[in-house]
């Protein structure tokens, strides 16, 4: 994996396509085949929006926290490639406990199988595309990204005690006008942090996640309703995972939580505090 990332490293200084080349459009890009089985949860994350509020263009060096699953990944990779950069970065494997050498493995080989992933779509170029963990940065990155994106995320950093690192490795990465987008599972009104961050249940309350930003050298610039639910209370006992896409219960009450949709999402943006 370190040999890996040795090469990623020198593909981050590749230089972008010109600007005459081809650039999909976004509605191009949640238009391709790649996407056929993303495409039933955009009424809920609402990528054109989104990506358009955070003020992601096409030519820019976009890095995403924690890709996961892909979904956002299989819009802005084929998006970003064509004409900026597009990374994606994670935690220290080295530096993380596990349940398990089967999670212990999964974890290490996430870069190799992001390679593979994104190697398999074919609208990116993966000349402008790369992956590493934040130990491995190198200094050649530094201050030169434009937006950095956590797409619900914040959680699973604030309960694991690893949001000052990433944010911390984001702050370097970032130009001196670079922003941070945010969406995450927003708490209900008045909730108590004992509840709601304290405790996983994967929603979070603004004000935890607006405080942990300040603490790393940031500070609100915009927030938006973009990704908002009103029709999820967001007081699941089985937490965010009650509703889908992971429908934690299975067939019990399958419909009432589909008919609810996705998480009740708040969406900020933050710039470098002076």
């Amino acid at each position: 994996m370190r040999l890996f990332l040795a090469a990623a490293a020198t593909a981050l200084l590749a230089t972008p396509l010109a600007a005459d080349d081809h650039v999909m459009s976004l509605e191009e890009v949640l238009a391709a085949d790649l996407r056929d089985d993303d495409r039933a949860r955009d009424q809920y994350r609402n990528p054109v929006e989104t990506l358009e509020f955070f003020g992601v263009e096409p030519t820019m060096t976009v890095a995403e926290y924690g890709p996961g699953g892909g979904w956002y990944t299989r819009v802005l990779a084929p998006y970003i490639s064509q004409a900026g950069k597009y990374i994606a970065f994670e935690q220290d494997s080295d530096g993380r406990t596990y349940r398990d050498r089967a999670q212990e493995a999964r974890a290490k080989g996430w870069v190799e199988r992001f390679s593979e992933a994104t190697s398999a779509m074919g609208d990116v170029n993966g000349e402008n595309v790369t992956a590493l963990e934040i130990d491995e940065m190198p200094a050649e990155l530094e201050g030169t990204v434009d937006r950095v994106l956590i797409f619900r995320s914040m959680h699973g950093l604030n309960i694991g005690n690893s949001a000052d690192d990433v944010l911390k490795a984001a702050r370097r990465m970032l130009k001196d006008d670079g922003m941070v987008g945010v969406v995450q599972h927003r708490a209900p009104e008045g909730a108590s942090y004992d509840d709601y961050g304290a405790k996983q249940r994967g929603y979070m309350r603004t004000q935890d996640v607006i405080a942990i930003f300040e603490a790393n050298g940031f500070e609100l610039a915009a927030q938006s309703e973009i990704n908002a639910n009103p029709n999820d209370p967001a007081n699941w006992e089985g937490g965010v995972w009650t509703l889908p896409p992971v429908l934690r219960y299975g067939d019990q009450d399958r419909a009432r939580y589909m008919a609810i949709g996705e998480s009740d999402r708040m969406t900020l943006l933050f710039k470098k505090a002076d």
